[in-house]
């Protein structure tokens, strides 16, 4: 009967376990967004959001054990997501790869139009160490996000050129925008147009993969480490 049930618990149809501290750290995101404009991503914007959210401090904690850099990084994720919702409920199959990516970037920065200055200040802040290695992170999970996202299946190198590609274009293009001050925004739709034109050199990449396959950039070699450690 054991047997019979741990079978069970094996088979397709198992629900996903449910992260208990899911909803406590949205809670806390959502009272700490109007202060990070001004305060930053620090422990004690954390601190009060966990006060208003009625959050105990020792679960906020256990919700955020880096605390504010946690925080920081939470929001980044909870970017990706609401630009992974947004993309599903558009007309990609009917773009062409190139308008693809150029949506799903612009999407990207949509989602957070409201939180600019936020996303500007958690960015910014995951660069200083000894955060930095989660500015790598954020940065290789909104790029896989996105190829993901609009179809990408590579299993080969091409999974590695393609987001160490896009890594670039979407930092240049984040950059911009964050000190863009056009009328919507239309000196960095243009800038993200003439970036794109750098992924769609990942063909020629391709081209001449089997000549580099041996050895990997340092680049690409920490992407390949971040893909397994990405969660």
């Amino acid at each position: 009967m054991a047997d019979k049930q741990s079978q069970a618990d094996k088979g397709p149809h198992k629900a996903k376990a449910v992260d208990p501290l899911e909803e406590v750290r949205a809670k806390i995101l959502l009272h700490a967004l109007p202060d990070v404009p001004f305060d930053g991503w620090t422990g004690a914007v954390m601190l009060r959001a966990a006060r208003a959210a009625d959050v105990d401090h020792g679960v906020a904690r256990l919700a955020f054990p880096n605390g504010a850099r946690d925080l920081a990084e939470y929001f980044l994720h909870d970017g990706d997501q609401r630009m992974i919702a947004a993309l599903a409920a558009s007309e990609l199959q009917s773009m062409k790869i190139r308008e693809k990516i150029t949506f799903a970037v612009r999407t990207r920065l949509e989602v957070d139009m409201e939180n600019r200055e936020a996303l500007r200040r958690a960015t910014f802040a995951l660069l200083v160490p000894p955060a930095s290695g989660s500015a790598a992170k954020c940065l290789y999970n909104t790029v896989d996000a996105i190829w993901v996202a609009i179809g990408d299946t590579s299993t080969d190198y091409n999974f590695y050129t393609k987001r160490a590609t896009l890594a670039g274009v979407f930092g240049a293009v984040l950059t911009f925008w964050f000190s863009d001050e056009s009328e919507g925004f239309a000196e960095t739709w243009s800038f993200l147009d003439r970036r794109i034109a750098d992924v769609m050199q990942i063909e020629k990449i391709k081209a001449s993969a089997n000549k580099v396959r041996a050895r990997l950039p340092d680049p690409l070699r920490l992407l390949a480490k971040l893909r397994y450690r990405a969660g």
